[in-house]
């Protein structure tokens, strides 16, 4: 990465301390698991799937027709999956960026912005009027560069954000080293209106008791393996029971579920994260960052970061991990060397924290697509509707994305329905072994970019050309 050294023997130190666990979920106080599925059962609505997108979607139901019969599946515990390894970035764009929203949705560009926005503000207002405690924390975000071609796409990235009348300001050097102390930061592009930081594992957490609280019914250890068609509706089989269910929404995202087809435009990619202990007073002064904003690298391989109610930094991202044939497997949690990686541009970009400890390390599947947005599909003459691939981006658009797919299950035509992000899928991935080579592929291709001033090769520029994303 440009500007990124070898930090020396302390980065590996400094990871031999970490708890392989995921912190946010680790400091959760211990609670019974919910019973699993057993027998037989009638619902309204099976939603599969306890993460955010199955959550909102749940909740949504509920609160929209109260009396309204709906069971949660979860083959886990809630909240298990993507909803509580992430940083905790709910960023109000529903398209993975707004340059990447305008790239593919030119048109319906300023209508996504509005209701990205509008989704934002009613996942806080929902927040709060449930009381769940999810450490919410208005912060708005910083864009980092680290090389010079990145400071002038900044400036073309405030203009951009401007003309979209979303608030944004650049900062030049000594601005940035005001909000933000690191030798490797020449500029940066603050949003201050677009995104909120909350403990992930907390809202997942209290999502759950407010589903349950509305009346809704939550299986936790309910893999399911089947949805059928059986008579005018569908049965959802898991190996303890079954449901028989009017509409079914799946919301397994990254993870192998019972529709075969999302896999066609979703594939499970891994992301992994570091976690320091607390820092000292004195650490935390030496940062500047009294602003507390959320942040992130303004290359193409970027790394995302933020601060924690006590004080530590949480640290992610930069080398994204496929596994040929849609790999998911909790082995895949636990990556040596990109941890490694991730310690040593740690401390390259934080020099003065030298002696500060990783206190957790982990990783956790994201479901992407070629767009690297959600997207939508449905079976059995639309009483089955699926939604995923938010790219690490789904801690606010979950919301949107279960408020469509109810729209959808429903037989509904809304503002949502009719977008054309909804309408349309994306680019399919191809079947393996060219998955697995495109991807690879494209990796190589997006590093050479970063260490080539930011210059696109002939293999990401066909790629743009078919509207395939490489942001990764």
């Amino acid at each position: 990465m440009p500007g990124v050294t070898d930090a020396g023997g302390w980065p590996a130190e400094a990871l031999s301390h970490a708890r392989p666990a995921v912190f946010w979920s680790d400091r959760l106080p211990d609670r019974d698991a919910r019973p699993a599925l057993t027998g037989d059962v009638d619902a309204d609505l099976v939603v599969v799937g306890g993460g955010f997108t199955g959550l909102w979607a749940a909740l949504t139901a509920v609160e929209q027709s109260p009396g309204r019969r709906v069971v949660v599946l979860e083959a886990e515990t809630v909240g298990f999956g993507a909803s509580s390894r992430n940083g905790g970035f709910a960023d109000s764009s529903l398209t993975h960026g707004l340059g990447n929203g305008m790239a593919h949705w030119p048109d319906e560009i300023d209508d996504l912005v509005r209701i990205g926005q509008r989704n934002l503000h009613g996942l806080v207002a929902d927040i709060e009027r449930l009381g769940v405690d999810a450490d919410l924390t208005p912060s708005g975000e910083l864009s980092l560069a680290d090389a010079p071609w990145q400071v002038e796409e900044l400036h073309e990235g405030v203009e951009l954000h401007r003309e979209r009348g979303i608030p944004a300001e650049f900062l030049d050097s000594d601005a940035v080293q005001a909000s933000l102390r690191s030798p490797r930061f020449l500029a940066g592009m603050y949003r201050p209106d677009d995104t909120v930081l909350v403990d992930p594992a907390r809202l997942a957490s209290g999502l759950g008791d407010a589903v349950e609280h509305l009346g809704a019914t939550v299986h936790e250890r309910s893999s399911v393996s089947a949805v059928e068609r059986e008579g005018s509706g569908l049965v959802v089989r898991t190996e303890g029971g079954r449901v028989r269910a009017d509409r079914v929404i799946v919301a397994t995202n990254a993870y192998r579920g019972p529709v075969r087809r999302m896999r066609r435009w979703i594939v499970p990619v891994y992301d992994h994260a570091l976690m320091t202990e607390p820092l000292t007073g004195a650490q935390f002064e030496s940062t500047g960052w009294a602003g507390r904003e959320g942040a992130s690298d303004a290359a193409n391989r970027f790394h995302y970061f933020r601060l924690t109610d006590d004080d530590r930094i949480l640290w992610g991202g930069f080398e994204p991990t496929y596994h040929r044939g849609n790999g998911v497997d909790p082995a895949h949690d636990q990556h040596e060397d990109t941890h490694a990686l991730l310690a040593q541009n740690f401390f390259a970009t934080f020099p003065q924290l030298e002696g500060v400890r990783f206190s957790h390390r982990w990783g956790g599947v994201i479901g992407t697509t070629s767009r690297f947005s959600a997207t939508w599909g449905s079976q059995f003459d639309g009483r089955l509707v699926w939604v995923g691939g938010y790219t690490g981006l789904g801690v606010a658009a979950s919301r949107f994305g279960a408020a469509t797919a109810l729209d959808l299950v429903d037989g509904l035509a809304t503002e949502r329905t009719a977008l054309d992000i909804v309408r349309r899928h994306p680019v399919p991935f191809p079947p393996e072994p060219l998955r697995s080579i495109g991807i690879e592929m494209t990796k190589r291709a997006v590093r050479r970019a970063d260490e080539n001033e930011g210059r696109q090769g002939l293999w990401l520029r066909t790629l743009d050309r078919f509207g395939v994303g490489f942001d990764f």
